[in-house]
């Protein structure tokens, strides 16, 4: 275990105390919203990447750190820090971070898209449902909220998920479960697309052993497609 203060380059406040993040403004200096979710092994220099990547596409983009500072390449470490976060405290830290950047200066959409790997891919759907219009685009990345308490009715964010055919963590069944449970409470907007690969195909640090750059790169794609026509 390391940690990783170095990517930690903005405040805000949460209901525990002072939340902290990685920020990052396209070079126009203004630009929509986004959020990246990190996955359990912390804010890590890929997710970190994937801000940046956002940014030099256009958007103001932040990245919460769920762990306060902590990254691991330990699977032992992530899962343990995710169980020690249940879902509402995660949801409460990540929804100040929704005001928080709805509120910098430099943001200029009405609402945010938000962005979640693994574990962040469970929390992006629940996050849009607690805030509601404050998300217009929620896209999971092979995570999906699929308890039998989630509540999906004040969830307003258009839907783009992707997951892998193969993935044996989070099964396209999860994917699927999801959507039932999403369409029975909402009228929001839903789309998956399954790739032949496995879990965690889009990180290149390749924990999992299953990267696969040329699903990642549609994946990639048709993210920023849909967070484009999304966010205004």
């Amino acid at each position: 275990m390391t940690t990783a203060t170095f990517r930690q380059n903005t405040t805000f406040p949460t209901p525990n105390g002072q939340g902290h993040g990685y920020l990052a403004v396209p070079e126009s200096g203004r630009g929509p919203g986004v959020l990246v979710i990190q996955e359990w092994w912390g804010l890590t220099d890929q997710i970190a990447g994937v801000v940046d990547r956002l940014a030099a596409e256009g958007f103001v983009t932040l990245a919460p750190d769920l762990f306060g500072g902590r990254v691991t390449h330990n699977a032992a470490d992530g899962a343990k820090w995710m169980r020690e976060l249940p879902i509402e405290r995660g949801v409460a830290q990540l929804s100040s971070a929704v005001d928080y950047l709805l509120s910098h200066d430099t943001v200029t959409s009405e609402a945010l898209g938000a962005v979640g790997f693994c574990m962040g891919g469970g929390f992006v759907v629940a996050l849009a449902a607690a805030v509601g219009d404050k998300i217009a685009a929620a896209v999971p990345y092979y995570g999906a909220n699929t308890g039998d308490n989630a509540d999906f009715s004040s969830l307003r964010a258009a839907i783009q998920g992707h997951f892998g055919a193969y993935d044996t963590a989070v099964t396209p069944e999860h994917a699927r479960h999801m959507v039932t449970s999403v369409r029975d409470h909402s009228d929001a907007a839903v789309e998956l697309h399954f790739y032949p690969a496995g879990h965690a195909f889009a990180n290149e640090e390749n924990h999992s052993g299953n990267y696969d750059k040329t699903q990642a790169d549609l994946a990639w794609e048709r993210t920023l497609e849909f967070l484009r026509e999304s966010l205004h």
